[in-house]
Formats: structure tokens, C-alpha cells, sequence
């Protein structure tokens, strides 16, 4: 099988400098959002236990970004960070907005939605790995974290795709994509910057 592909537009500089300028408040966000990660993985997995791929893709899913929530919130003690509260993303509200009702299109448009924010994900993360690269950076000790943290992503939309194929043969997967994506971009380019993954 050929290699998922999923291209979105790309990330404006303002975001990288709005992370930069309050990256103590991006961890934080970095934070809720792997311990939300990991709890959509688990409502997946509580949704579809008579999908054995699903099942354990999602469980090890919920176990991989549990763990990054770990790291993250050891990177915030490190650094005297408190966490904060969890809020809502207004990203992932308005892609979520976006999934269809009726049982399989349902399935179809939520692993599609997955594809794109793990997407989304690993080209953020890619551009807080490059910031960090320089020795004079602030926060160069979490360069390698982050570098790790893109590979993950990586591999996350693509399993979404590949999990998309599998589950919803008979689905105009690639069409609905594209719809998605479309969609994704007017999102991004309507919310502001902000010290945040989304």
C-alpha cells in the first residue's frame, strides 16, 4: 500500500512567535492537549470494541500520548511551570463540528479528522523543534523531545489514514479528505495566534 498522503497549509511564521513569546503557557497547552489526545483514543476504542484494529490501534494510541503528557508535565516541573486548567480548543471544536452523523460516515469523518490534527500536529511540532535547535535557545534541552514528539505525529495521521481505508472500504475516503481539508485551512486561517498547539 502506497504511503498516506495528507498536505494542509502551511503554518504562517506568526504562530512560531506567538509560541516563542509565551512558551511556558504552550507547554501548558501541549499538556491538555496530549491528555485530550489520549482520551479520544480511549473514547474510540470504548466506541468500537468489535473492530479489532481500531481497538488496538487506539489503545496504543491512548498509551503513546499519556505518555507524552507525562513528559510534558516533567519539562513544566523542570521549569517551576504550573498547569493550568484545561480549555476548549477552538480548532478541534470547529473540525469536530465537522463529522457527520449516521454510523459510518461517523467513523469515517472521525479518523479523517484524527489524520488531519495529528497532521497539523507533527508540522507545528516540526517548527517548535526547529526554534529550539539553536544552543542559544532558551529551551534547547527540549529540542530532542520535540524532534521525537514530530516523528509521532508522523506516524499518527498516517495510521489514521491507513485505519480509514481499512474501516470504511466502500467510502469516497479520498473526496471527503479533501472536503476536510479545505475546511481545515479556512479554519486555521481565521483563528488568531496564540501560545498554543492550535
Amino acid at each position: 500500500m502506497a504511503e498516506p498522503d495528507l498536505r494542509l497549509a502551511a503554518t504562517a511564521s506568526g504562530w512560531i512567535e506567538a509560541v516563542l513569546t509565551d512558551f511556558p503557557q504552550f507547554l501548558r497547552d501541549h499538556a491538555s492537549c496530549e491528555k485530550k489526545a489520549s482520551g479520544m483514543a480511549l473514547n474510540v476504542a470504548s466506541h468500537y470494541p468489535d473492530r479489532p484494529r481500531l481497538l488496538a490501534a487506539m489503545a496504543d494510541l491512548a498509551v503513546e500520548e499519556l505518555s507524552h503528557y507525562r513528559e510534558v508535565v516533567r519539562a513544566m516541573q523542570a521549569r517551576d511551570i504550573q498547569p493550568g486548567a484545561d480549555s476548549k480548543d477552538p480548532y478541534i471544536h470547529e473540525l469536530n463540528a465537522l463529522i457527520r452523523r449516521g454510523s459510518e460516515r461517523f467513523l469515517l469523518d472521525r479518523l479523517l479528522v484524527g489524520a488531519i490534527v495529528e497532521r497539523r500536529g507533527a508540522e507545528r511540532f516540526a517548527l517548535v523543534r526547529d526554534a529550539l535547535a539553536p544552543a542559544s535557545s532558551a529551551h534547547h534541552d527540549l529540542h530532542g523531545f520535540y524532534r521525537a514528539i514530530t516523528e509521532s505525529e508522523h506516524r499518527h495521521w498516517q495510521q489514521f489514514i491507513d485505519l480509514a481505508r481499512h474501516e470504511c472500504p466502500d467510502q469516497a475516503i479520498d473526496e471527503r479528505l479533501a472536503e476536510l481539508v479545505a475546511c481545515e485551512a479556512d479554519i486555521v486561517a481565521r483563528l488568531p495566534y496564540r501560545a498554543a498547539l492550535h
